[in-house]
């Protein structure tokens, strides 16, 4: 049995018998001759047939072709595939698995209503626009990974289910853990701040719930959390200075590895400056009333639209579509959030705007026992729900920090698409655990 062919391979097997096996990504026929273009793992590849065809053969139909690879007349190459120079002279065609008739054409899904896009999930992830989409945030999160690892950080794996809220609030799934009740992390905050007083530097890729009450194209319940952490900071700022080279990695990786991808899917790498400028909230607020006349300087966050003006801003005066956002209100952040000394209502963290959207969490911690515990009680929480966190302080932390990026919210910003949900692969939300749970769609 003639062993099998990857279509990327073909290119190098010209006057070669090959055995290919994969789907049928298109099918037309010229009277007595049949084309059709075969998709594997690697690639597409034009197969001519001219002897008798399975009957019924049609698109997503599962097949195994052995045939004879030929150089394709200069006038027919096509030099939209990288097997474009070559195509295959079938001479045996095995019909592995029937499919049945598409309800749609998986040659362009981008015409599709983001509900027909998850309604048929497991066909439309053979789409070539979908599959490019998961074929960044592949690249996102490797690179965050790889950068990390060349910056002496550990990965660990964090625990999905906890015994209390991360952050507090009301945005939490509670599930039944035997006799007791527990919950789906909202972040692996906790455990990465303990693992700094084990490695210093940790880092960890995990699933993260918020049980948020809202259908937007911001929020999912169920996302992917690039979290790190690091010990023995010398200044706060040293937490920004880290993130900015892995957002300047990620776009460098993007770029490198995804060209093909961007091309398809229309889609720029955000423009970035030497140095990611950085302007604390309230001075951002004061800046986006000059600009605009609206006046949040009194509101405890950005508006999404502010998000969008300071982005703006920050494009036409540092040429740069990235922005850190430091200091914000103590209240408004953590209760292990470090309030900055010469001004305590504010904090010593920020967030990263890309093109308009958060992307990055971060700041400084409370390394402090003492400090820690009060700041529980403040935040209305009872410290002997945090025993076993507060562990890690009572037995000495030193001055730490960190940050989390959303990895579907890097994909969506680079890629410039409409909804978080498109950046995953199954998204999880009010309306949906893979079929519909509602009609609020």
């Amino acid at each position: 049995m003639k062993e099998r062919t990857l279509i990327k391979e073909a290119p190098q097997k010209i006057g070669k018998q090959i055995k290919v096996e994969g789907w049928i990504n298109t099918i037309r026929s010229h009277g007595s001759i049949v084309f059709f273009d075969l998709r594997d793992r690697s690639g597409i590849l034009q197969v001519i047939c001219e002897k008798k065809v399975p009957e019924g053969l049609k698109e997503e139909d599962v097949v195994c072709i052995e045939g004879l690879v030929k150089k394709r007349p200069q006038k027919m190459e096509n030099k939209d595939i990288e097997t474009g120079k070559v195509e295959l002279e079938a001479q045996k065609i095995e019909r592995i698995s029937q499919a049945v008739d598409l309800p749609f054409a998986l040659k362009d899904t981008a015409g599709l209503s983001l509900p027909v896009l998850l309604d048929f999930r497991p066909l439309t992830l053979r789409s070539e626009q979908v599959k490019a989409i998961l074929k960044v945030e592949e690249e996102v999160i490797d690179e965050f990974r790889q950068t990390l690892k060349s910056l002496d950080f550990t990965e660990f794996q964090a625990p999905a289910i906890v015994p209390t809220a991360t952050e507090g609030g009301a945005e939490i799934f509670k599930i039944n853990y035997y006799e007791t009740s527990a919950f789906l992390g909202q972040s692996p905050q906790f455990y990465k701040q303990i693992l700094v007083g084990a490695f210093e530097r940790v880092f960890t890729v995990a699933k993260a719930y918020r049980a948020e009450p809202s259908v937007t194209t911001r929020h999912l319940s169920e996302y992917i959390s690039l979290d790190a952490e690091m010990g023995f900071i010398e200044q706060w700022t040293d937490l920004m200075d880290t993130c900015e080279i892995i957002i300047k990695n990620i776009f460098k990786r993007i770029e490198a590895e995804c060209s093909k991808e961007l091309k398809l899917l229309k889609a720029t790498v955000p423009q970035i400056s030497k140095n990611i400028p950085r302007i604390k909230m309230r001075e951002a607020q004061q800046t986006i009333l000059e600009r605009t006349k609206r006046d949040n300087t009194k509101e405890p966050d950005l508006t999404p639209e502010d998000e969008k003006e300071i982005c703006q801003w920050a494009k036409e005066k540092h040429g740069s579509e990235v922005i850190f956002i430091t200091h914000y209100p103590t209240k408004k952040r953590p209760f292990y959030t470090m309030p900055d000394k010469e001004d305590p209502d504010f904090t010593l963290s920020f967030d990263v705007l890309c093109r308009g959207l958060e992307i990055t969490t971060g700041g400084q911690r409370i390394n402090d026992y003492k400090m820690l515990v009060e700041n529980i009680k403040k935040w209305g929480n009872k410290p002997e729900q945090f025993e076993f966190y507060l562990q890690a302080f009572k037995y000495g932390m030193p001055q730490e920090g960190g940050f989390a990026f959303g990895a579907e919210r890097i994909v969506k910003q680079v890629l410039g698409l409409e909804n978080l949900r498109e950046a995953s692969a199954f998204p999880r939300d009010m309306a949906r655990i893979d079929g519909r749970l509602s009609n609020n769609e």
